[in-house]
């Protein structure tokens, strides 16, 4: 359904993304970030999947500033591949990417941002750092636990599995206490629930997650 296009951030970086669009006039737009493990198959069919729903999606390639055109699948030795990704995170060329994303989705009514694990942190600093989007969602997104005094700009809705080996419940009930306007929710999960070519994947959270997701962007961007 999509394909793979070039995207300019403000600082002139070009960087690739993957880009599905609807059939007709467009609901809104979402843009869709990464795990570490870059566009892959998984991150490509989320935005299918949007698109098939009528959202224009965009999933930019965050991970292009260190390796172009990374992605990789699940296996143990692949996830520590992505994992030495971690050691040199630049946050904010994150969401300058994410923003030039954005703005290749401006066309298509507002816009919204979903992230999962990196991507679902990167979501969470994308609504408290950036404009023009109108609701955010990110789903187990650990690094979102330093950042919870930041305030969202926009409605803002974030999943996580209770059983979740690299996110403590602590860290929940931090982000739980220190974020009120936020809707959060806790599912009988692991980490990566969410994704269907993982180990962790539970389809049962998955279906509840994802129905409250949509609803969130039916809400804020749908026309």
């Amino acid at each position: 359904m999509g394909q793979m296009i070039t995207l300019t951030a403000e600082d002139g970086f070009e960087l690739g993304a993957y880009r599905a669009d609807p059939a007709g006039r467009p609901r809104g737009g979402v843009v869709v970030v990464q795990e570490i493990f870059g566009v892959n198959t998984h991150i490509r069919a989320v935005c299918d999947r949007y698109a098939a729903l009528g959202y224009a999606a965009v999933a930019p390639a965050l991970f292009d500033r260190q390796q172009r055109g990374f992605e990789s699948g699940y296996t143990p030795e692949e996830v520590e591949t992505a994992r030495k990704f971690l050691a040199d995170i630049d946050v904010d060329a994150m969401l300058r990417d994410t923003k030039a994303a954005i703005g290749a989705l401006s066309g298509a009514g507002k816009v919204g941002v979903v992230g999962y694990c990196l991507g679902g942190s990167i979501a969470f600093l994308a609504a408290t750092r950036l404009n023009r989007i109108a609701a955010a969602v990110g789903y187990y997104g650990g690094r979102i636990t330093a950042h919870a005094d930041e305030t969202p700009k926009v409605p803002t809705q974030l999943h996580y599995g209770e059983t979740d080996q690299s996110i403590p419940m602590r860290d929940v009930e931090t982000v739980i206490a220190k974020r009120p306007d936020c809707d959060i929710r806790v599912y009988p999960a692991g980490h990566g629930f969410s994704c269907d070519e993982r180990a962790s994947f539970d389809p049962g959270s998955t279906v509840i997650a994802w129905g409250r997701t949509l609803r969130w962007f039916d809400e804020h961007l749908a026309r």
